[in-house]
């Protein structure tokens, strides 16, 4: 038997240039004990105001801005344990530290919670009054319409103040199911007909996944979820918890149920979220069948399996890449957004923001992280194929967003609704895959960008949409009152998928197991909102090539604006109307577009 992939790294054994720069945020380990020391004392200054906040415009002005301060510091200090944990989930200091954090998190929202509270007991007029003699205040105007809108479902003080001092056990259930993965699963190694043997990790799936033997993938498969299926109790008993803490606190609030109290969060009407839910499934199933379909005929499988999916339609073509390579065809592809916006991501490439070191006890998947007042810092695994730099463009666009906002705005004005957020990442992609294309004649390079500017769709209007519809499903019945069980997450998970692919894939009991994969679960209605930015990315691309530079401008001014504005006034400012289906059947059909180019391919 022999083994046909390196031993995993230790994160002590990666190289430093491979790993991301925290001494930009903390020099060391001392720097940031001091600061999370100095964080308890920046909630006492906070804590002064307490019955007092409404006695005069300038005091509601300084408590706020106060407020902004404790949250900057207590923003890097949360950071910096969070990108250490991220980096190395298995070692016991950043476990420990992480929890750490997440004490003081939560003491700073049981102490600060009396803002909320006593800026409630004034007055619309009282505080109109107060912006007119203060004009500073009007900086706070859109945090102080949001905490107007919110009173009819607000607490009183005493309730709210337990409710926030409850903040770290509320976040149990996403520690509890980030620590499990990255610290206890473990799923070895597999071994194909063909005798060789895999490491398996999280963060291998997805590469086994995309592997062009079907051996290997259909292997990797069953490995995978035979390993989860061990789990599945215990995740289920912790997702359980997520979504009874939303169904009780929604009540005790007086919502009609948790997902309208979800969607109140993220400024979004029932009607924009069943749209999005239902457009999609209804409209874009028949492109993906055609798709899989596809697949099979072109690869010579016996069957569709869920395996199969994300398998590679050209399984001999797989442009290697370095990191370096990427970082600068990256950098071209975006010169359209100006100078300013290159500024920062040329700083995002070259000055370790990144971290795309492959080692255990590392998180999966990708993200940006994007503390106030210093810079973004991106995880990626990287693994030398162009595909990482499709990822890398996604997690640049995040990093340029946030890089602006926080510029442009104080730090409670610079996170938009969720709705919103990943429009900059996926616009980011696109124009990543057009620079891409205009740069070559080549028939199987074209082909492969195509299928990568696919599988972006396949990630946000399929992937996450299937975790929106969950998420649907399982809110509506804990409202109900139905338990929920690892029996039935499987089932309607399962149900889900074979509505969406119907005969053309075949989804086995393992297919009914990815709701254990994505930590979006634990994020509130999260993954649906993927679709809605990319939908927003997709309009307004278009509009990049319709209009030029006016078009581009309007989306710069859309990203400096952060947290200023609701989710459809942003997209508005950037020429988007998501007020009705028209931007996501636009959508859906670029999707069936791409297709058609692939079956002719192919033909």
């Amino acid at each position: 038997m022999r083994t046909t992939a390196k031993e995993t790294l230790t994160r002590s054994e990666v190289p430093v240039e491979k790993t991301w720069n925290l001494e930009d945020l903390f020099k060391t380990e001392e720097a940031w004990e001091k600061a999370l020391v100095q964080l308890k004392e920046e909630i006492e200054s906070v804590t002064r105001y307490k019955g007092r906040v409404g006695e005069s415009a300038e005091t509601l002005f300084e408590c706020l801005e106060e407020g902004d301060e404790v949250q900057a510091t207590a923003m890097r200090v949360m950071t910096y344990a969070h990108l250490r944990q991220s980096g190395d989930g298995s070692d016991p200091q950043n476990q420990a530290n992480s929890a750490r954090v997440g004490s003081v998190l939560a003491q700073l929202r049981a102490d600060t919670a009396f803002i909320r509270s006593e800026i409630l007991s004034l007055d619309a007029q009282t505080v109109h009054t107060y912006i007119e003699a203060e004009p500073k205040l009007k900086e706070f105007q859109k945090t102080l319409d949001d905490i107007f809108e919110s009173k009819p479902h607000t607490l009183s003080p005493d309730a709210e103040e337990v409710l926030a001092a409850f903040g770290e056990v509320h976040g149990a259930p996403y520690m509890i199911f980030e620590r499990s993965r990255t610290s206890d699963m473990r799923f070895g190694s597999f071994t194909t007909e063909a005798g060789e043997t895999h490491p398996l990790t999280f963060n291998s799936f997805p590469k086994y996944e995309g592997s062009p033997n079907t051996d290997v993938r259909r292997s990797a498969y069953t490995a995978f979820t035979k390993t989860l299926n061990q789990y599945k109790n215990t995740y289920a008993a912790t997702y359980a918890t997520e979504v009874k803490k939303q169904v009780v606190e929604s009540r005790l609030r007086g919502y009609d149920s948790a997902t309208d109290m979800l969607l109140d969060e993220q400024q979004v009407s029932l009607d924009m979220y069943n749209r999005q839910l239902d457009t999609i499934q209804r409209e874009l199933a028949p492109h993906m069948r055609r798709f899989a379909k596809l697949k099979k005929r072109v690869l010579g499988l016996d069957k569709m399996t869920y395996a199969d999916l994300k398998a590679p339609l050209d399984p001999d073509f797989e442009p290697p890449m370095s990191y370096e390579e990427a970082g600068e065809l990256v950098l071209e592809s975006l010169e359209v957004m100006g100078p300013e916006y290159m500024e920062i991501m040329k700083k995002g490439v070259h000055d370790r923001w990144v971290d795309r070191a492959d080692n255990i006890g590392k998180r999966s998947g990708a993200f940006c992280s994007s503390p106030y007042g210093v810079h973004p810092y991106i995880l990626i695994t990287w693994n030398d194929a162009m595909r990482n730099a499709f990822t890398l463009a996604h997690e640049l666009g995040h990093a340029g967003h946030f890089a602006l906002a926080g510029k442009y705005q104080r730090i409670s004005n610079t996170r938009p609704s969720r709705y919103f957020v990943e429009a900059p990442s996926t616009m980011n992609e696109m124009l990543f895959s057009e620079h891409v294309l205009a740069k070559t004649n080549d028939a199987r390079m074209r082909r492969f960008v195509i299928l990568q500017s696919l599988g972006t769709y396949y990630h946000n209007f399929v992937t996450h949409i299937l975790e929106g519809e969950l998420q649907r499903r399982v809110y509506t019945l804990a409202d109900k009152g139905t338990p929920i069980t690892a029996t039935l997450l499987c089932e309607q998970k399962k149900e889900a998928l074979q509505s969406f692919w119907g005969d053309d894939v075949e989804i086995d009991e393992g297919a009914g197991l990815t709701w254990m994969r994505q930590p979006h679960y634990y994020m509130g209605l999260y993954p649906y909102t993927y679709s809605a930015g990319l939908t927003a990315s997709t309009a307004a691309a278009l509009l990049f090539k319709e209009q030029g530079q006016p078009a581009v401008d309007r989306w710069i001014d859309a990203l400096k604006a952060g947290g200023t504005m609701k989710p459809l006034e942003l997209m508005q400012l950037a020429g988007v109307d998501m007020t009705t289906d028209e931007p996501v059947k636009k959508a859906v059909a670029h999707v069936g577009e791409l297709i058609d180019e692939l079956e002719k391919s192919f033909s």
